[in-house]
C-alpha cells in the first residue's frame, strides 16, 4: 500500500480509473517510494480501542461544557476542572425552584446521566488497553520513557509494527510532524512551524506527555530537567514542549528498534 498523496504526483491531467491505475503503476516502480506497512488484526483492534476512547473523551468534554454553560445561566458556577462537575451537580440537585426551574434541572440531570455513562465506558476501555499493555513487550519498554504512559505506549506499539522502516529517530519524528516545516530556496534555509504531518493522534499524545514533563522540570529531579530548564530560558514554553515531544519520539524509536528499556542519564 502507498499513501495517496505520494501517488498524486504521477497522475496526468484528469482523474479517472484508467489514469489512477497508470499513476499507481508508475509510482510503485519508483526506487525511493515508501509503502504503508500492514498491521495485524490484533494491533488494528487496539487502535480501534484508541479511536473509540478518543471519541468518548471528546463527547465527555462536550457534556461537561454544556453542563457548565447551562448552569452558569442560572448563577450556578463551579471551579475549573472536570472533577468539579460532581460538586456542581450537587448544587444543581439542592437548588430550589426559585434558583433553578424544574425543567432546567431535568435537562441538567439528563446530561449528568449521560456523563456518568461515558465515564464508565471510558474506564472500561482503559482497562482493556491496560490489559493489552501488560502482555505486549514493546509497549512495556516504551512506558519506561518519561512522559510516555500506558495510553501513549499502546498507541505507539500498535501504530508502528515495523520501526526499522525509519532510518533514524529524526526520520520518525519527522513522520509524526514534530519537525520544522522547510521553505528553502536559493541556498537559504527557512524553517517555519512544525509540519503537523503524519499521525495526529500520536503527535497529540507525545505533546501532552511532554507538557507534563516541562511543567515538572522546574521542581522535580528529572533526568531531562536541566535540558528543559536551559531550553525554557531561551524559548517559550510551547516551543520547549514540542522539542521535548520530538526528543521523546526519538527515544521511542531507539527503544523499539534496539529492544532496550529507557536508561535515563543521571542529572
Amino acid at each position: 500500500m502507498m499513501p495517496p498523496n505520494y501517488v498524486k504526483a504521477y497522475l496526468r491531467r484528469q482523474k479517472n480509473d484508467a489514469a489512477d491505475a497508470e499513476a499507481i503503476c508508475e509510482a510503485v516502480q519508483r526506487p525511493n517510494m515508501r509503502f504503508v506497512t500492514l498491521k495485524s488484526a490484533e494491533r488494528q483492534a487496539v487502535l480501534t480501542l484508541h479511536k473509540a476512547r478518543e471519541l468518548l473523551v471528546r463527547q465527555r468534554t462536550m457534556l461537561i461544557n454544556a453542563i457548565r454553560s447551562h448552569s452558569a445561566e442560572f448563577g450556578l458556577i463551579a471551579p475549573l476542572g472536570a472533577r468539579k462537575v460532581d460538586d456542581l451537580m450537587e448544587d444543581v440537585r439542592a437548588a430550589d425552584d426559585d434558583v433553578l426551574p424544574a425543567m432546567a434541572k431535568t435537562a441538567l440531570m439528563a446530561l449528568a446521566g449521560q456523563l456518568r455513562l461515558l465515564a464508565e465506558e471510558i474506564g472500561r476501555l482503559d482497562r482493556r488497553l491496560m490489559a493489552w499493555h501488560r502482555q505486549d513487550e514493546i509497549s512495556q519498554r516504551l512506558a519506561t520513557i518519561p512522559s510516555v504512559g500506558a495510553i501513549s505506549a499502546t498507541a505507539l506499539s500498535a501504530s508502528i509494527p515495523n520501526p526499522m522502516l525509519f532510518r533514524s529517530g529524526r526520520e520518525f519524528a519527522a513522520f509524526l510532524g514534530l519537525v520544522p516545516r522547510k521553505n528553502s530556496s536559493g541556498g537559504k534555509d527557512r524553517l517555519g512551524r512544525i509540519s503537523k504531518m503524519g499521525d495526529g493522534y500520536l503527535r497529540k499524545l507525545l505533546v501532552v506527555g511532554a507538557t507534563s514533563v516541562v511543567r515538572r522540570a522546574k521542581t522535580d529531579a528529572l533526568a531531562a530537567a536541566p535540558w528543559v530548564r536551559s531550553l525554557l530560558e531561551r524559548r517559550p514554553a510551547r516551543v520547549a514542549t514540542v522539542a521535548m515531544a520530538n526528543k521523546t519520539a526519538r527515544i521511542a524509536w531507539a527503544s523499539m528498534t534496539r529492544g532496550e528499556v529507557n536508561r535515563p542519564i543521571a542529572a
